[in-house]
């Protein structure tokens, strides 16, 4: 989060475990509500995700489930971190799965982590070839959304 620069306002959403099972019927439990408004509200999504049994975690692709129908992610831009044992699988899911929805990838804002355990100490990054790869996503995404929605105040 402190990679973001400081005009740009970077939200954490962690209440994706949290979130009812999906199911396609009317009523939306309002968990869901609140997700879906703050994907709304936001100019993009920087997704950080783990890899388990070579995929998406559960949890994480339920919440992207409950925004399909709304359509909160068609044109949204969206940078992809996949920080993992190899990750390569979870990744390919995920764009998959985004491509779907009609959302922006931003290219230049994708990374694989492998072996990311290793290269954090104490929950920290140890590695200053990492800490640099992390910062050009970050600014790379930043700049993808500033020339995408110019005019936007944030």
């Amino acid at each position: 989060m402190e990679m973001f620069p400081d005009h740009v306002i970077a939200t954490r959403y962690s209440g994706v475990g949290g979130l009812p099972h999906f199911d396609d019927s009317s009523h939306v439990p309002e968990p869901v509500h609140e997700f879906r408004e703050q994907v709304a509200r936001a100019d993009g999504i920087l997704i950080c995700q783990p890899e388990y049994a070579f995929g998406v975690a559960g949890s994480l692709k339920n919440a992207l489930d409950w925004t399909v129908g709304s359509g909160d992610f068609v044109n949204k831009p969206v940078a992809l971190i996949t920080a993992a044992t190899v990750g390569e699988n979870a990744h390919a899911a995920m764009k998959l799965t985004l491509t779907a929805m009609n959302a922006i990838l931003v290219e230049a804002a994708m990374l694989t982590i492998p072996f990311v355990k290793s290269r954090l100490a104490g929950g920290a990054i140890k590695e200053a070839q990492l800490t640099t790869q992390l910062q050009f996503v970050v600014t790379a995404f930043v700049r993808f959304i500033e020339s995408y929605l110019p005019d936007k105040t944030r």
